[in-house]
């Protein structure tokens, strides 16, 4: 799994968490591995187990319709945009992906025509 994985992933700024399609994690970037520190190397683990029923079946659709999920958390003053996206081997769904993204609190919004 890992050499689907490219070099550039491990650096990025933010969070890169990547699951199997049975939920077992398979990847945590450096800043997902420092996210989630206080529960241990998640490597193997199942990611079910650290999701309540609610976030559960969300992600238990996401994999089987391919759907994406996009919200924002705010925790402890920090805001932080959550991506979650099925990822692909020959077009069959394989997992999911999940970015975790710091949003500065003077985030400019620029619309474009």
């Amino acid at each position: 799994m890992t050499k689907l994985i490219p070099e550039w992933a491990e650096a990025l700024t933010c969070a890169v968490t990547i699951c199997d399609a049975d939920g077992r994690i398979v990847f945590m970037n450096q800043k997902s591995r420092e996210t989630f520190a206080r529960h241990g190397d998640l490597i193997g683990k199942n990611l079910f187990e650290y999701h309540n029923p609610d976030s559960q079946a969300k992600i238990r659709h996401m994999l089987a319709t391919g759907d994406d999920n996009t919200y924002k958390v705010v925790k402890n003053g920090v805001t932080k945009l959550i991506h979650q996206t099925p990822w692909r081997i020959d077009g069959k769904i394989a997992g999911m992906v999940e970015l975790s993204i710091v949003l500065p609190e003077d985030i400019k919004t620029i619309i474009r025509q």
